[in-house]
């Protein structure tokens, strides 16, 4: 255990760590605003190439799908201790401060105080994260390769993730070490899922179990957006608010959309479930002689 906690909140490199344009990999703004223009006309490009073609058949990847949901969920777990190990070691490190301007650890993961720089094991966990969202990419073309498929929601959802956690890191925002704890857990569950059903083994857990979960934590997100709301009108500011309200307008027209594809699978399955049923029998009329 100490050794894992070593590796999570004490190597030099994690405590040491400090947001830097000039020095973090991806931490400037052309590098962000290159990678999603790339990432959407790649993948656009792709899915017309497919359509020109008409190639009606999967391209075979092989264990490539299989090894990225591992990779995925794995990486996603890491995150989530890490992140939870290192807001557990600032509270504990900061208490005196807190003490003193009587701020609780819950104020403290909605609110940061105002001044906050992007440094240290929180935003070195934050900063992997946003890491992470690369590879979090590569889906989008294993699924235009295989299904054929190519969706708005996908291009638009990805796209603002990257450009949330990059945002996190440039203006310290507050509320980031709930929002990655809620995104990690649900990635590491879903992603967890797609491994245990790409290797081929019976997947007991349906689609639907991954899809409540996701609408679980977007609920908590909308609560703690209101809290973090609330404790700036009434703390005197939190630490990156602008930055916090572009993201919260983004988190709404990502739940906007959510809510429709899940409304639009529940009401697929639905649908599908009552086709199977077997037609009820019908009762033949009494003849009277």
């Amino acid at each position: 255990m100490e050794s894992m906690k070593y590796w999570l909140i004490e190597h030099p490199s994690i405590v040491s760590f400090r947001w830097s344009p000039t020095q973090s990999y991806g931490g400037t703004w052309w590098f962000l605003i290159s990678a999603i223009t790339f990432y959407i006309a790649a993948a656009v490009t792709l899915h017309l190439l497919l359509k020109f073609f008409r190639r009606q058949r999967a391209v075979p990847l092989g264990p490539i799908p299989a090894l990225h949901s591992l990779a995925m969920s794995l990486i996603s777990v890491a995150i989530f201790s890490g992140t939870l190990f290192s807001a557990e070691a600032e509270a504990r490190d900061t208490r005196w401060l807190w003490r003193r301007s009587r701020t609780t650890s819950l104020e403290w993961l909605l609110c940061f105080p105002l001044g906050t720089r992007s440094s240290g094991r929180v935003f070195f966990w934050s900063y992997v994260f946003y890491l992470s969202r690369f590879l979090h990419l590569l889906r989008t073309f294993m699924v235009v390769l295989r299904h054929r498929r190519l969706s708005f929601f996908r291009l638009f959802n990805n796209s603002v993730l990257l450009i949330m956690s990059f945002l996190w890191l440039e203006f310290s925002q507050s509320l980031q070490v709930l929002a990655i704890l809620f995104y990690t857990s649900a990635y590491s569950v879903v992603y967890a899922h797609r491994f245990w059903k790409e290797i081929g083994l019976p997947a007991k857990t349906s689609l639907s179990f991954t899809s409540n979960f996701q609408m679980l934590l977007l609920c908590c997100n909308l609560a703690c957006h209101a809290g973090v709301l609330s404790l700036h009108h009434l703390r005197g500011g939190c630490n990156g608010i602008g930055a916090w309200l572009f993201n919260s307008l983004f988190n709404a027209a990502f739940l906007v959309q959510f809510l429709k594809s899940y409304a639009q699978k529940h009401s697929q399955r639905k649908t599908t479930a009552m086709s199977a049923l077997p037609n009820a029998p019908t009762k033949q009329p009494k003849s009277h002689t």
